[in-house]
């Protein structure tokens, strides 16, 4: 495919071009994929770099090749066309449309309201990374507890997601009711340094769990997806145990240093989806 504006910056403090930024994705894709397929994608474009003007676009335009898979799907009041990633040409064509972030919905396009993620957003007040480490190391184990095998990564931006891999018998009320409930239950054993209070003002300095995003059309950022902030982090599937490396950091990992990584680990969640599981 051939790069528009190849030379475009769209990383200013790092002059990372668009056709570096586009190489990323291309070099990226196959591995990527399986977190992406089948998924409807709401696209976070900046067709003038990061500090350009963002557009959150959910409905595909026309204009995109005949090729491109596309969801309809049911929202209050008409339907959104959704894109869909099935193949590298797609995350490709996606990326040389600015689309830094393809955030991904919890659930696949053929049963749009039976999630197979379950998602804990550890987002932190400040710069207290430690105390996210802590609070999703005893997630874990709290799901471990529950019958649950958990996987964590980071979001490129300021924290942590915890991830169940599920098996799409549950609905998405049933998913978030419980997904409150564990979140409850870990801030209440730590209410000088967690919190599940919605109110930013309220939160007074905690990390904040976030369960938000366990409903129909919410999205999170899927793993090695790029984040709109300076060094161009990707979100970065990681292995429970480096969570005691005291200089892991949300946004360690980049377009420039990450295929360094994943030469020397590979993806710590390619066998994600054989471990999808019941809902307790």
């Amino acid at each position: 495919m051939k790069i528009t504006r190849p030379h475009k910056i769209l990383f200013p403090c790092d002059d990372i071009t668009k056709q570096e930024f586009v190489e990323y994705y291309r070099r990226v894709a196959n591995t990527m994929l399986p977190h992406l397929r089948g998924r409807p994608i709401v696209m976070e474009r900046y067709p003038d770099g990061i500090y350009g003007n963002r557009i959150f676009q959910k409905n595909a335009p026309r204009h995109f090749p005949a090729s491109i898979p596309i969801a309809t799907l049911p929202k209050k009041g008409g339907v959104v066309r959704h894109v869909l990633c099935s193949d590298p040409e797609t995350v490709e064509y996606l990326a040389n449309q600015a689309v830094i972030t393809p955030h991904t919905w919890l659930s696949r396009a053929d049963e749009p309201n039976r999630p197979d993620q379950l998602i804990f957003d550890l987002d932190p007040s400040g710069g207290q990374f430690d105390v996210v480490c802590r609070a999703a190391k005893s997630l874990r184990e709290m799901l471990k507890n529950r019958g649950l095998t958990s996987f964590v990564k980071t979001t490129g931006s300021r924290g942590l997601h915890v991830l169940a891999p599920l098996d799409r018998r549950a609905e998405f009320d049933a998913v978030r009711s419980f997904a409150r409930e564990v979140a409850e239950e870990l801030a209440h054993g730590d209410p000088d340094h967690l919190t599940t209070e919605v109110r930013k003002e309220k939160r007074e300095g905690r990390v904040f769990l976030d369960v938000a995003r366990n409903a129909y059309a919410q999205t999170a950022a899927p793993a090695y997806a790029v984040r709109p902030r300076d060094t161009a982090p990707v979100a970065a599937p990681l292995q429970w145990e480096e969570l005691n490396d005291p200089g892991i950091k949300p946004d360690s990992y980049n377009i420039r240093n990450i295929f360094t990584r994943l030469e020397r680990v590979g993806d710590p969640w390619k066998d994600l989806a054989d471990f999808a599981q019941a809902l307790p």
